[in-house]
């Protein structure tokens, strides 16, 4: 058995170019829609929640400011106070629920709150007032979700409040598409009609602005008639089309994963692999260990299922995903420690992509980026 030293070799690359190029993409596509329907073209409202989904807000944050999006938009107020602390200057929308501790950071780093209760309407306004400021803000109306949000079948009620608050201004509403995803879902024309419904109701009740934000990628893709004046792309400024929709889009996957060999043995016919020995050898086999596991974001189902690529080609991951490490099937491969391995990405001729490796065990895209480490290393690149 031969290995190398005991240096992590895990590290997910990150293009920040093909990030910019995504944007590019689908504006083109906001731009042409709008040459042919007659209207501007919306606004790029961009998510980087939940550590820009993996790929490190920060970083990714700085580049869609350059690249000149009219706002970002993540999860909670702490996210927005650290892309504040890292420098971002853009317009930043907070999507979730406030509570009592959020309220000072919303004012000390000039963050748009979205208004989504009626009590979040009084706390913001009482707020603002204290410290003798207009607060700009959003309101979201729940259409259908029933989630977050003001009941669009209620805001004759709970609206006015808001609306009345001479600390606050309301700059858009918006709302959350349950089932953009699923082209057979009679859920998603509903709500629509339900939004612009509510929209009508709002401006009957003083609302001043008609501005409005509704698409997530997959609505972005389905219909140009819920863009509105913003469009809220997050998975697809990664380079993702949600599944199961399909898309001519110039994407480009702004992130891959690799790691590098440390080990490589032999077993011999029926020797089992792994904890539970939930892989037994069919012959003699050649086996490479690879420093990354679970605790770094990998799958647990992936074992006996996935596979990585090595040498530009496809091989499978062996018995269980540990928490460190897993192993991979190299028989014939001639594969020794130092040889790269990927995760997500392409080698030679072979690109494994994160909608792929979802489908195999039956995720989502979402989930497997969300869930990679904070000890996985992202080193940043401007190519594209």
């Amino acid at each position: 058995m031969a290995a190398t030293t005991d240096v992590r070799h895990t590290v997910a690359r990150v293009d920040l170019g093909a990030l910019r190029g995504n944007v590019r993409a689908i504006r083109g596509l906001l731009e042409d829609g709008a040459l042919a329907s007659g209207h501007l073209a919306p606004g790029i409202i961009a998510v980087v929640k939940a550590n820009a989904y993996g790929h490190g807000a920060a970083s990714v944050a700085l580049a869609l400011e350059a690249e000149g999006v009219a706002m970002l938009a993540c999860a909670d107020v702490d996210e927005g106070v650290d892309l504040r602390d890292a420098g971002v200057r853009a317009p930043i929308l907070i999507f979730g629920a406030l509570g009592i501790s959020d309220l000072d950071g919303i004012f000390t780093h000039q963050l748009t709150p979205t208004i989504s209760s009626p009590w979040a309407g009084r706390a913001l306004a009482e707020a603002a007032a204290a410290r003798h400021t207009v607060l700009d803000c959003h309101v979201k109306i729940d259409t259908g979700m029933n989630r977050l949000g003001l009941r669009h079948d209620n805001l004759r009620r709970t609206l006015p409040a808001i609306l009345a608050a001479p600390s606050l201004r309301v700059g858009a509403l918006y709302t959350h598409f349950a089932t953009a995803d699923d082209p057979e879902s009679e859920h998603f024309p509903l709500q629509q009609r339900n939004f612009i419904a509510a929209r009508e109701v709002a401006a009957d009740l003083g609302l001043r602005t008609t501005h409005a934000h509704a698409a997530n990628s997959a609505a972005l893709l389905r219909d140009e008639r819920v863009w509105f004046d913003a469009v809220r792309p997050g998975l697809l400024l990664y380079g993702i089309v949600p599944p199961p929709l399909m898309s001519t889009l110039a994407l480009e996957p702004v992130l891959s994963l690799h790691s590098r060999i440390v080990a490589v043995k032999g077993v011999r016919d029926g020797e089992a692999i792994g904890y539970g020995q939930a892989f037994r050898a069919d012959g003699p086999r050649t086996l490479a260990v690879v420093p990354a596991g679970y605790a770094d974001g990998l799958d647990w189902r992936l074992g006996n299922r996935g596979v990585v690529l090595v040498r530009g080609r496809r091989v499978p991951i062996v018995g269980r995903v540990s928490m460190d490490m897993i192993s991979v099937d190299v028989t014939g491969l001639d594969a020794s420690p130092g040889d790269e391995v990927v995760l997500l990405g392409r080698q030679g001729d072979e690109r494994i992509d994160v909608r792929e490796v979802a489908a195999t065990i039956g995720a989502i895209p979402w989930e497997l980026l969300c869930r990679l480490g904070a000890r996985i290393q992202r080193e940043y690149s401007h190519g594209g």
